[in-house]
């Protein structure tokens, strides 16, 4: 793995699909270094927003962008992994967080939540509108509001032990096939403990500075 930016301080990273302003400095006032993935960068420029590196494939920036930001393109030609994965894996910071990769295509977003597994080294929190989404280290505790949305995902079979939630883990065998957690709620400080890092926690967006927390990169 090539390290291609390298940061003491969290990173967004912006993919093609879809975000605004709002969402860009949200992201921006926990993670201030920028990169864009692919087509990820037209979607900065439009917003008026030049990032650091480009990583990627490139079969999604335009001719204009690549000329606008020569100099700052690291192409990753291999075709089996996506650029969200390329970017990811290319970056050594605290954590980073990937806007523009929720709430397009569900391959797109399928493919990502299959990365942030497969990257599990790798502090990532990706956002959208409504959540932010991060795989769940062994132990965690997180500080959230009463009564807040709290959902589980696995991506494997794992089980798992929950203080601070309605409905507690203990006893359940979770796997993507089988049981999942979604729509649990908060009832107290959250304490998580998991087999194996596998599951998906998927939080409201308003919860984005707790997560980071729980997480100890913030």
């Amino acid at each position: 793995m090539q390290v291609i930016v390298d940061s003491l301080h969290g990173v967004t990273l912006a993919g093609g699909g879809p975000f605004d302003k709002a969402q860009l400095a949200r992201a921006q006032r926990f993670a201030p270094r920028i990169v864009g993935a692919d087509g990820g960068a037209d979607r900065l420029l439009a917003l008026g927003v030049e990032p650091e590196a480009v990583i990627g494939d490139f079969d999604s920036i335009s001719a204009a962008a690549q000329a606008r930001l020569a100099g700052r393109l690291f192409p990753i030609e291999e075709q089996i992994t996506t650029d969200f994965d390329k970017a990811l894996r290319s970056i050594h910071a605290p954590f980073v967080l990937g806007i523009g990769f929720a709430g397009a295509r569900l391959d797109h977003s399928l493919a990502v939540l299959n990365a942030l597994v497969r990257a599990a080294d790798q502090r990532c929190l990706v956002l959208s509108p409504q959540d932010v989404t991060f795989l769940a280290p062994l132990q965690m505790r997180l500080n959230l509001p009463l009564g807040s949305r709290f959902s589980l995902f696995p991506m494997a079979q794992v089980t798992g032990e929950s203080e601070g939630l309605r409905w507690p883990l203990q006893g359940l065998d979770f796997a993507p096939d089988g049981m999942i957690g979604t729509s649990n709620e908060v009832s107290g400080p959250v304490e998580l403990r998991f087999s194996a890092q596998k599951m998906l926690v998927i939080l409201p967006i308003k919860s984005l500075a707790a997560a980071l927390s729980g997480l100890g990169v913030a």
